[in-house]
């Protein structure tokens, strides 16, 4: 299940979560958190779903469904944030991959005042894994984060918060390799990907921890679905590399349509 905002142009939110569960081989529930008007190149608008209404979501996905592990995205409010804790201290939300996403990247905010208290103190705790970007892990820390040693000691800080582990990641990172940081309970592991020049780079913080989600689900044990997630975004960045789609930054290659061809329009229909 995703917990998260939907996302009008379909690049991000709970749009690219559901296409990545599809992609991984498991079946996609969500509960809408908020809905946006946005595009490739800016957010217009947020619209929050009130808390009473994202929780009624959440049940009626948990009472029916067997839910092997669940994602949250854009939040929007502290009452959402809190709606989710009080289910994850439940027991209730297995597998909680938290991507805290706080800021869109044309700079436009995601979330209310006191949002990033209300995720360090209520919501880190529960998480089995927690996906913040260098600028995420920078508020949630409140110290820089610019290099793969900061990128460390502020993943070590949420560990120490109550995550069970955190991946950090570092597409903010200027270089030729995109440097994720994992850090778990015993140890901590550097992931490098050979950066992809793109400017199709839309929702892929939120690919990546759906992508975890769905292996998770899948029983996979998290450093391994930590490395295949990261291997499937950046498959999917290099598919769509070559894409058009809109004025600014543009979706992922979910599906490999550009890999297997099906993508392609027949001259004869267009």
């Amino acid at each position: 299940m995703t917990i998260a905002g939907s996302d009008s142009g379909g690049g991000a939110g709970l749009q690219a979560d559901l296409k990545t569960f599809a992609a991984l081989g498991v079946f996609g529930t969500s509960a809408v958190s908020a809905v946006t008007a946005q595009n490739t190149s800016e957010v217009l608008g947020v619209e929050p779903v009130d808390s009473e209404f994202l929780d009624l979501q959440m049940t009626a996905v948990l009472s029916d469904l067997p839910v092997a592990a669940v994602k949250t995205g854009m939040l929007a409010t502290v009452a959402n944030i809190a709606a989710v804790a009080r289910r994850a201290a439940a027991g209730e939300l297995p597998n909680l991959v938290v991507d805290p996403v706080l800021v869109a990247s044309s700079g436009h905010p995601l979330l209310g005042e006191g949002g990033v208290d209300a995720y360090v103190d209520l919501l880190v705790p529960h998480a089995e894994v927690i996906t913040p970007n260098i600028r995420e892990a920078a508020l949630l820390t409140r110290a820089p984060v610019d290099d793969v040693d900061a990128m460390i000691a502020a993943g070590r800080v949420l560990c120490d918060r109550g995550a069970h582990a955190v991946i950090v990641t570092g597409g903010h990172i200027t270089g030729d390799e995109v440097p994720d940081v994992v850090v778990g309970p015993t140890q901590t592991v550097v992931l490098n990907a050979a950066r992809v020049a793109s400017s199709n780079d839309h929702g892929t913080g939120c690919t990546l921890s759906a992508a975890v989600t769905a292996l998770l689900a899948r029983g996979m044990p998290l450093l391994d679905a930590v490395s295949q997630a990261k291997a499937f975004v950046t498959t999917a960045i290099r598919g769509a590399s070559s894409w058009r789609l809109g004025k600014g930054h543009g979706p992922l290659d979910h599906f490999g349509w550009s890999t297997d061809g099906s993508a392609r329009v027949d001259e004869r229909e267009g």
